[in-house]
């Protein structure tokens, strides 16, 4: 009990200190949490009075606001004006569900005037849509950079949202989209002595793979007559080291005691131990195994290392370039042993049985190294921004 009413103590400290300085919807959402059960226990009785201030303070704030911007006349103030008239409205919905509300000591019905703001949300919202579609057309028609394509979008896709399909809005989003997007030519430079393999560079320049998710920036390994590319991307590849084939040997010898066996229990006069169900006991038996081991390690390894370029096709400056490399490794063990192999460790044992395996050739090996060469350049790609 004592926890419940210290608990309900902080609650109510919480609500006034939200509703003194000024956050009336925090107030409003305290206040509503205890509200939405029980709402008539006598403990209840304080949040009703707080909510109800809470709500006429949060009304007037948003009202003063409202009628001060509708006072400068500026049709940027629209958006502002419309949402506030929405946020009036639904913070009557999320209360409306509790009322009435009965105060039992001050006799009466908590006051909480709800209004219906429909009417003034539509008529601004037809003024709103008649601004953004006006500023988006000027944008587009007087737009110098692809910024400014993309503020025009952004207006657009928001009327979209609040007045779906006003008048050619559709057709403007495509066109601004298209203007307002990056277009990136890529190419890739084999500037080493090896031989790519041609399904390393058709993974390397299949972007559909690579999860980009840009809103803005579009690359294309195939370039498109239609469109203007405004930028190159070149992934040159500079070098790429591949060790030669090497098989590495170990010799281990290994001793242990392990189980052989069992015998039963004797005394020093050779006479059998009996156990309290009047069984002879039984014991395991110890025995000290040796093994030579012969362990074998194919090993080969290649490396790639070149750069990503930027360039600015219009006025060929290179923006930015950055290191690129990848290292992928061929591994293979397999082992054959000498004598009990009971005294190997299971990290050995994992060895014995298999065999040696043919090496990759070196285009397989270049071809393997393509995931990780692939993970560095989505990095890379991820990461950078033209503007």
């Amino acid at each position: 009990m004592t926890l419940i009413l210290i608990f309900s103590c902080n609650s109510v400290k919480k609500t006034e200190k939200a509703l003194n300085t000024g956050d009336y919807d925090e107030a409003i959402s305290i206040a509503l949490s205890k509200l939405s059960a029980n709402k008539n226990k006598k403990g209840k009785q304080p949040y009703m009075l707080m909510l109800e201030e809470a709500f006429a303070k949060a009304v007037q704030r948003d009202l003063n606001a409202i009628d001060f911007l509708e006072k400068e006349g500026n049709s940027a103030n629209l958006e502002r004006i419309y949402n506030t008239y929405n946020t009036l409205k639904n913070r009557q919905e999320r209360i409306s569900p509790i009322l009435p509300l009965y105060h039992v000591a001050q006799k009466r019905k908590v006051d909480i005037v709800m209004d219906n703001y429909n009417e003034r949300i539509i008529a601004t919202k037809k003024k709103l849509s008649i601004y953004l579609y006006q500023n988006a057309n000027t944008l587009i028609s007087k737009a110098t950079t692809k910024v400014e394509y993309r503020d025009a979008y952004d207006d657009l896709i928001y009327l979209n949202k609040i007045t779906p399909n006003y008048k050619d809005t559709n057709t403007l989003i495509e066109e601004a989209h298209y203007k307002g997007t990056d277009f990136v030519k890529v190419t890739i430079r084999n500037k080493t002595n090896v031989i790519i393999p041609k399904r390393l560079e058709a993974d390397l320049l299949n972007f559909d793979t690579y999860g980009l998710d840009d809103l803005w920036t579009v690359y294309h390994s195939k370039p498109q007559r239609s469109i203007t590319y405004d930028y190159a991307m070149e992934v040159a590849l500079r070098r790429i080291n591949i060790s030669p084939e090497k098989i590495r040997e170990r010799q281990l010898e290994k001793e242990k005691v392990v189980k052989d066996g069992w015998e039963y229990l004797t005394n020093n006069e050779g006479e059998f131990i009996l156990g309290e169900d009047g069984k002879k006991i039984k014991v395991d038996t110890m025995k000290k195994v040796r093994c030579e081991y012969y362990e074998y390690t194919q090993y080969k390894r290649v490396n790639i290392s070149g750069n990503v370029q930027y360039k600015n096709i219009s006025s060929k400056q290179l923006l930015d370039a950055f290191p690129l490399s990848s290292e992928y490794v061929f591994q293979h063990v397999y082992a054959n042993y000498n004598g009990d192999k009971r005294a190997l460790d299971d990290d050995l044992r994992q060895f014995l049985g298999l065999q040696a395996v043919r090496f990759p050739t070196n285009e397989q090996m270049v071809y393997d190294s393509g995931e990780d060469l692939k993970n560095k350049l989505r990095n890379i790609i991820k990461t950078y921004q033209f503007n």
